[in-house]
């Protein structure tokens, strides 16, 4: 699965590379490392440092943490298990528009619910957010508001 990650990431470079019309030997001049070991990120062959990924992120011009990702540098699991989410969500052709916005709104109040935190934090605020809920639910008496009896 590594190879899978490092070979998408130099599909990725390669892409952004053509994209900014420089030559490979211009963005290893560019980016400070030498033409055959940017080639070989590039085929896959080379898992570059973190480094090496600023370097090259900063002569593209684009962010250093996209490439981390591709890379398996930034643990970038629960956001990209979240962009998975939503794009099965859009992308499912039984739901039409509306029922996919409502979805997607469901999705994101149960996210900010739990926290966006690391998954202790959240466990420990869905145990806290199940209890302030069962207490917030006997709290609504609608007769001890005294704007209902004033009017």
């Amino acid at each position: 699965m590594a190879s899978l990650n490092v070979g998408n990431l130099g599909e990725y470079l390669r892409e952004q590379r053509r994209n900014a019309q420089l030559s490979l030997r211009q963005l290893a001049d560019a980016a400070g490392v030498s033409n055959p070991y940017l080639s070989q990120i590039e085929r896959g062959l080379r898992k570059p440092s973190a480094e090496v990924l600023q370097q090259v992120a900063k002569a593209l011009r684009i962010s250093a943490e996209t490439l981390y990702v591709r890379a398996g540098i930034l643990d970038a699991e629960r956001d990209l298990n979240e962009v998975e989410t939503r794009a099965v969500i859009l992308a499912d052709p039984t739901l039409d528009e509306r029922q996919k916005q409502v979805l997607l709104q469901i999705y994101e109040s149960f996210r900010k619910e739990n926290g966006f935190g690391s998954g202790e934090e959240r466990a420990s605020d869905a145990d806290t957010t199940g209890a302030e809920s069962a207490d917030g639910d006997s709290e609504t008496d609608s007769e001890t508001d005294p704007r209902r009896t004033a009017g």
